[in-house]
């Protein structure tokens, strides 16, 4: 059995923003899949956003019941009703959604997609594969942060301040990879893909219940950081962890270059033959550009500046923006 030919993404609130609109249109597009679904919690505002989905040759808008789906789910697993307990209790949709989008793929089997993502390539590769996950370079992994060792602590704020410094430079993402092998590989959760019933996925869930109360006000308790903590543990023969080109070709902080304006814009320069997904983070640096971005915007910017360029290429048929 292999990874069922879908892609999965998550959305709770009413409004999506365009920014969103084309992570799910490029992967319609560019992933050689044929079903990609939006899994919405809540009815999306009526809008040339909506129109441009529902348009869309392969795109499913589906309403899903969160605490139905995860009830099931939790039955499935004999853990009852805490799944759909511990999501209520959850104030963040970003921790509300690290619940959701592994019960979806426990549940259907696929390639799950995080909303500040570019799908770029084929993803039909992927699927040869039980269960896979991405690593990305990272400043902070969960053991350096909970330790109290000063040489750890040394030498991840050496690494910040490098990259806080690159950050700022012109094309500072190209002086970064000379120096990436220095940087902590950390598991992310944003482009993750399993099997139906996958043994990974179940053992994470699962895990999800056993986070105290004090750790689940953290950040990262129920996405990255466990997940980590699961594969260091206990990681399954069959699990596939692809290297940081793959889905995170410019790291944290460093993905602030995707949205510099400057003259000389290279795809080519920043992307490999091995990038399937650009991972953005819209949940780091980059969040207060979500607003700006729509059809227009990236017309205007893509012979200037890395996403819109990004955006233009991988999305043939620009909505209009009214």
């Amino acid at each position: 059995m292999t990874i069922p030919a879908r892609v999965h993404f998550c959305w709770i609130g009413t409004r999506l923003p365009w920014a969103y609109v084309f992570a799910i249109l490029s992967a319609a597009e560019r992933s050689g899949l044929p079903e990609v679904i939006l899994h919405h919690t809540d009815a999306l505002e009526d809008g040339t956003e909506l129109s441009a989905l529902t348009g869309a040759v392969g795109v499913t808008l589906h309403r899903i019941d969160p605490i139905a789906c995860l009830t099931d789910v939790g039955d499935e697993l004999g853990v009852g009703d805490q799944l759909a307990v511990l999501y209520e209790k959850l104030d963040s949709p970003v921790k509300r959604t690290d619940i959701l989008r592994v019960a979806i793929l426990l549940q259907q089997g696929g390639i799950y997609l995080d909303l500040d993502t570019v799908t770029v390539s084929s993803l039909l590769p992927l699927l040869d594969a039980p269960q896979f996950v991405g690593c990305e370079y990272i400043v902070w992994p969960h053991f350096v942060r909970a330790s109290r060792s000063p040489a750890w602590w040394a030498r991840s704020l050496a690494l910040d301040l490098l990259r806080k410094a690159l950050c700022r430079m012109t094309d500072g993402w190209k002086n970064f990879r000379r120096v990436e092998r220095f940087y902590y590989r950390g598991i992310n959760n944003a482009v993750m893909g399993a099997e139906p019933n996958s043994y990974l996925f179940a053992r994470y869930l699962c895990a999800m219940l056993t986070i105290t109360p004090e750790r689940l006000q953290q950040a990262y308790a129920l996405g990255p950081d466990l997940l980590q903590d699961i594969i260091d543990h206990d990681r399954p023969n069959d699990l596939i962890v692809h290297d940081p080109r793959v889905f995170y070709p410019l790291p944290p902080e460093i993905s602030e270059h995707w949205f510099h304006i400057g003259d000389n814009v290279r795809l080519d320069a920043v992307l490999s033959a091995e990038t399937r997904v650009v991972h953005w983070y819209a949940s780091v640096r980059t969040k207060s550009r979500v607003a700006l971005i729509t059809p227009t915007y990236v017309r205007e910017h893509q012979k200037h500046q890395l996403y819109s360029a990004l955006v233009c290429s991988c999305v043939s048929s620009l909505p209009e923006a009214l």
